[in-house]
C-alpha cells in the first residue's frame, strides 16, 4: 500500500483509508476480520465519528482490535465531531466534551487526527482555538482538521488557530465531481462551471492540505458501480481496469489517485473481499487520457 504524507504533518498514512461507519452492524468477530484484512493490505488509518451508530462503531472498533494482534502504535485513529441531533456545535466545551467521550469509547489515549465535521454557521473559532490547545497540549489529539469546509471556513480558522489544518475529508467520486468540474468549466456559461465548493481542491493543494474522498463510490442514486444505471461509467472502469488487471470497482478508486493532489481516499465497505479488491487500485496510475475517457464517460464534458 503506498504511503503519503497527511497535510503539513509527519504522519505517514496510507492512501486508502478505511471508514468505520457502518462498523456497528458487524458482529464482534466480522468486525476483526474487518480491521485485520484493512491491516493485512497495508491500511493503517482509521476514520471514524461520533455520530456513526450513535458512538456505538467506536465501541465496536475497539473492541474488536483488542481480538486482533494489532498494536495500538501500529495504525492511526481520527474521528470527528460536531453534528448534534438537528444543529451543529463547535463550541469549546462541546469539542472537548466529544473528544473525550471519543477516546473512551475507542479505549486510547489520544486521536491521532481529530476533524470538525461539518461547519457549524453559528462557529466561533476563538472557542475551537481553545478547545484545540487544551487538547493539543494534554497530548489528547496530535494532529487537527475539518470535514466539509470551505477554503473561507478553513481560513476563518487558521486567523485563530494555532495548530496546522492537515486534511479535509469532501464528497468526491467518479460520479461526484463538482469540485472538478468547476475547474475544467472555468470561463465558461455551463452548468458545471457554477462553482458550489468555492475552488476547494485547488485551494487545499496550494495550501497542502489532503484531501479526503467520502462515499467515492456513490451517486445520487447510491452506489454506481455494477448498477444498469450507470452502464456507460461501469463500462468504461471495466475498459480501462483489464489494462491494469482491477475491476471497474477497484478502478474507481484508482481514478481519484491518479489525480496529483495525492488525496487519502476513505473506504466505507465492511465487506473483507472488497477491501482487498479495492486496496489493488494503490500505486496503479492510469494515463492522463484513461482519466479523462472515464471523467467523460461518467456524464461530463470538456469544453
Amino acid at each position: 500500500m503506498k504511503k503519503i504524507k497527511l497535510g503539513h504533518s509527519d504522519l505517514n498514512v496510507s492512501e486508502i483509508a478505511l471508514g468505520c461507519m457502518r462498523m456497528d452492524k458487524l458482529n464482534l468477530e466480522d468486525a476483526s476480520k474487518v480491521i485485520e484484512t484493512a491491516h493485512n493490505e497495508g491500511i493503517n488509518f482509521y476514520d471514524h465519528a461520533d455520530i456513526y451508530g450513535k458512538g456505538e462503531s467506536e465501541k465496536r472498533f475497539s473492541e474488536a482490535l483488542k481480538k486482533t494482534s494489532i498494536k495500538r502504535e501500529d495504525i492511526l485513529l481520527q474521528s470527528k465531531a460536531g453534528i448534534r441531533s438537528g444543529f451543529y456545535d463547535f463550541s469549546k466545551e462541546h469539542i472537548i466534551d466529544s473528544v473525550e467521550k471519543i477516546l473512551d469509547r475507542l479505549d486510547t489515549e489520544y486521536l491521532d487526527v481529530f476533524l470538525l465535521h461539518r461547519p457549524d454557521a453559528l462557529v466561533e473559532p476563538e472557542e475551537i482555538a481553545e478547545a484545540f490547545d487544551k487538547l493539543h497540549s494534554s497530548g489528547k489529539v496530535k494532529h487537527f482538521g475539518v470535514s466539509n469546509h470551505s477554503p473561507l471556513q478553513v481560513e476563518l480558522l487558521k486567523k485563530y488557530i494555532k495548530q496546522d489544518l492537515i486534511a479535509n475529508q469532501l464528497q468526491l467520486g467518479v460520479m461526484h465531481t463538482g469540485m472538478i468540474d468547476a475547474g475544467v468549466h472555468v470561463n465558461t456559461k455551463n452548468e458545471n462551471s457554477i462553482d458550489h465548493d468555492r475552488a476547494i481542491l485547488d485551494y487545499s493543494r496550494v495550501h497542502n492540505m489532503t484531501v479526503q474522498p467520502w462515499s467515492p463510490v456513490h451517486s445520487e442514486k447510491g452506489v454506481f458501480l455494477n448498477n444498469p444505471e450507470y452502464q456507460e461509467v461501469n463500462d468504461k472502469l471495466t475498459e480501462v481496469g483489464e489494462r491494469y488487471g482491477l475491476d471497474n470497482e477497484a478502478m474507481s478508486i484508482a481514478w481519484l489517485l491518479r489525480h496529483p493532489a495525492e488525496m487519502q481516499v476513505i473506504l466505507g465497505t465492511m465487506t473483507p473481499e472488497r477491501i482487498k479488491n479495492y486496496s489493488k487500485a494503490s500505486g496503479v496510475s492510469i494515463t492522463r487520457e484513461e482519466w479523462y475517457s472515464i471523467y467523460r464517460a461518467a456524464g461530463n464534458t470538456v469544453p
